[in-house]
């Protein structure tokens, strides 16, 4: 799957890990988190996210 890195502070969101503390199990895409989710680290919004090269 798929890994997204935060434009702002560089989080790197890893489907296999998911945000167990945010309440995405591990295996969830990140195109099926849901649109409020926020980024652990600095908080920005889905939309401030893009695809790891």
């Amino acid at each position: 799957m798929q890994k997204y890195v935060c434009d702002v502070c560089g989080y790197i969101y890893d489907p296999a890990e998911g945000d167990p503390a945010s309440g995405i199990q591990p295996g969830t895409a990140f195109e099926d988190i849901p649109e409020d989710w926020v980024c652990p680290d600095c908080g920005v919004s889905k939309e401030n996210f893009s695809p790891l090269e």
